[in-house]
């Protein structure tokens, strides 16, 4: 079984097919951005996270063209930049331009920014885009529960996914547990709580029992919990030995273990109060 093929599917609400686990390209320098995703391609990983903001959709889709690998193995994600939000048709178009790409397989509102009042307006004209064929899966990132209600009020579409920042160390339970009630999958970006939780004594040990690496057992953890995880590295084996974390199993005691590491220790912006303009 190659690593890839341990990566589970899961299906989203509108019956699209997301690899559970992908590659996230947040911070990754546009210069370096085709490199590091031809080897993340290479390792077998076969779900992309970039954004607008992240400004290296060039290279994602540089990468893409480059692998050989057909277009439609290949599940993409980019995000509405917040600045954007007034004229998303417009800054969907860059962003598929910019990818060199017909579709994208899941687009998403980078932030809700609730100080401009525009979210709904942004969803409103995704839902367009999604009926046009243009998009796969519509869905949100960085919503907190408040957000979702007043999307829900006015929306056709229940979003297929919300991202947002989730680790063992800040786990957004009461988020989590509305989103899955809803539908929406739920997809965890820093899933290793950027490198902080790794040294926890719950994961060190479940990483010398299985000979495995303190990565692995945090993202099979995610697996576990059927979350959708994004992890980013630069490092060709860390690629790998994260994409066999498809093929950790973890006890329900393990799991629980890991999950009691809860601290609320959040490491990126509030979603009640950020308002970036440029992410």
């Amino acid at each position: 079984m190659t690593p890839n093929e341990a990566v589970p599917n899961l299906t989203l609400n509108n019956g699209v097919r997301i690899p559970q686990l992908g590659f996230g390209v947040f911070q990754v320098p546009p210069e370096e951005t085709q490199r590091i995703v031809e080897d993340a391609l290479e390792a077998g990983y076969r779900h992309i996270d970039t954004a607008a903001a992240y400004g290296n959709e060039a290279g994602v889709g540089a990468a893409i063209a480059a692998s050989g690998i057909p277009r439609e193995d290949i599940f993409l994600t980019t995000k509405l930049r917040n600045g954007e939000q007034g004229k998303a048709q417009e800054a969907f178009q860059n962003s598929r331009r910019a990818l060199g790409v017909d579709y994208v397989d899941l687009y998403l509102i980078h932030w809700p920014v609730p100080s401009r009042n525009l979210f709904t307006e942004a969803w409103k004209a995704m839902e367009k885009l999604h009926a046009g064929g243009e998009i796969r899966a519509i869905g949100v990132s960085n919503f907190l529960a408040d957000h979702l209600d007043r999307l829900l009020q006015s929306a056709e579409i229940i979003p297929a996914v919300n991202q947002f920042e989730l680790h063992p160390t800040f786990q957004q339970p009461e988020v989590a547990a509305k989103c899955r009630s809803l539908g929406i999958a739920v997809e965890a970006y820093s899933p290793l709580g950027q490198g902080a939780d790794l040294d926890a004594a719950a994961v060190t040990s479940l990483a010398g029992k299985y000979g495995v690496t303190p990565a692995q057992v945090v993202l099979a953890w995610h697996l576990a919990q059927g979350t959708i995880a994004i992890p980013k590295s630069a490092n060709s084996g860390r690629m790998r030995d994260n994409l066999a974390s498809g093929g950790v199993v973890l006890t329900a005691a393990e799991i629980s273990g890991i999950t009691a590491l809860e601290a609320g220790a959040r490491i990126g912006s509030d979603p009640a109060v950020a308002a970036h303009s440029q992410m």
